[in-house]
């Protein structure tokens, strides 16, 4: 504003001198009795200094964000104009300036490490002529996935000799009746069973099944992040998403869950349990979008798996695939060929889109069809089940089928 009215009162006071017009005068007069009044420099501001308090870092997707920015300056500001610069998939919901402190309500799409953003904040002084800016970075924040709604638990034919909430074959100490058999000494008589002891003449005991743990391992394939052409869902979203959901379900069974992540390096969790462990699995996943960026220049390397260290050989494996990269059929073939329970979760990505007037791409989106036909088939040959989970869809309704027998595999 300054530059303007100094601008203004120098060329109507250079154009009366030139074109000897009087008159030229009174703009240029008005334009500098404006700068003088505003040109009292006492509450100008000076030193200007902004700090950003970001509660909470941590949440999950869609939840609300809010950043606090205290101002300090010297001298006075006749108000405060905040410029926001969002990062990539981060929403402002609300901005409020009380005094000189801003808040902002953000919220962040997608999970990940987004970078909320920056705000430049204009201090302008009460005659409008000086303007200082100070800007403060928001910083990251670690953004969640949503877990998908899942409480089915299948569990393999061999479980773990660790104590747990699904029934195993042998007897043991557990809940579920399973038969009775004749008292030996040194049982318990409070498991009698007076029914069949009156029957039979003889001390009848109850038998109970044994109940074990499971222990379950999630692998995420991050080979490939294709987007659907209909719905623009992305695969990597929604595997992250169920492999959230699965993980949060065994480990409200008691089990012990671990993560792994199959791409141009391997990445994993050992199993464990607890609320503490689920959230280190879901921050364990939150780099599974970094070895994106430099898959084009290795495209054909394979990845460095050492799932025999990453996986236990009786775990039940969840493998989250788009089915997209024979690479990882490599992967799941090494666990199949250790007797690991494997179960494919298929996400599927939708098919490309193809021009009606374009034979050349109708064939080339069966032969892609088959292709993918063709590796479905080649798991099943090997006995692992395939089951396909539709973005929007329940996990339970996806993982349904595996309740019809326990899933085959050997221990070692």
């Amino acid at each position: 504003r300054a530059l303007r009215l100094l601008t203004a009162a120098v060329t109507a006071a250079t154009a009366a001198l030139l074109l000897r017009e009087p008159w030229l005068l009174a703009p240029a007069g008005g334009a500098g009795v404006l700068l003088a009044l505003g040109a009292d420099g006492g509450g100008r501001p000076a030193r200007p200094a902004a700090t950003a308090e970001v509660t909470p870092r941590r949440c999950f997707e869609g939840d609300t964000v809010t950043a606090r920015i205290t101002v300090d300056f010297a001298g006075e500001a006749s108000w405060l104009d905040p410029g926001v610069h969002l990062g990539p998939g981060v929403e402002l919901r609300s901005l409020t300036v009380t005094g000189n402190a801003l808040h902002l309500e953000l919220a962040a799409a997608r999970w990940g490490h987004p970078f909320l953003g920056a705000v430049d904040i204009d201090l302008h002084d009460r005659g409008g002529l000086t303007r200082r800016t100070v800007r403060v970075d928001l910083g990251r924040a670690q953004v969640f996935p949503v877990p998908g709604a899942a409480a089915l638990t299948p569990v393999p034919v061999h479980l773990p000799p660790s104590i747990g909430e699904h029934t195993a074959r042998r007897h043991g100490e557990g809940i579920e009746v399973v038969g009775v058999s004749p008292y030996a000494w040194g049982e318990r008589q409070r498991r009698i069973h007076w029914p069949s002891t009156t029957r039979r003449g003889a001390l009848q005991l109850n038998r109970f099944a044994a109940e074990h743990a499971a222990d379950t391992v999630v692998l995420i394939d991050t080979l490939a992040d294709y987007q659907d052409a209909d719905t623009g869902t992305s695969s990597l979203d929604e595997s992250v998403r169920a492999a959230a959901g699965i993980a949060r379900a065994y480990l409200r069974s008691h089990d012990r869950v671990g993560i792994v992540t199959v791409g141009t390096a391997t990445r994993w969790l050992r199993p464990g349990t607890g609320d503490a462990h689920f959230h280190r699995i879901v921050e364990s996943v939150l780099d599974a979008r970094d070895p994106l960026a430099g898959r084009r220049k290795d495209r054909h390397r394979q990845p460095a798996a050492p799932l025999a260290a990453a996986v236990p050989a009786d775990a039940l494996v969840y493998a989250l695939t788009p089915l997209a990269d024979h690479r990882i059929l490599d992967a799941l073939g090494e666990l199949t060929a250790r007797g690991t329970p494997l179960v494919v979760v298929e996400v599927p990505t939708g098919s490309p889109r193809v021009a009606a007037d374009d034979p050349a791409g109708a064939l080339a989106l069966a032969l892609w069809q088959a292709e993918r036909e063709a590796m479905r088939a080649a798991l099943r040959s090997k006995g692992i089940p395939v089951v396909a989970h539709h973005p929007g869809e329940s996990l339970d309704l996806s993982l349904a089928p595996l309740l019809r027998s326990r899933i085959p595999g050997r221990s070692r």
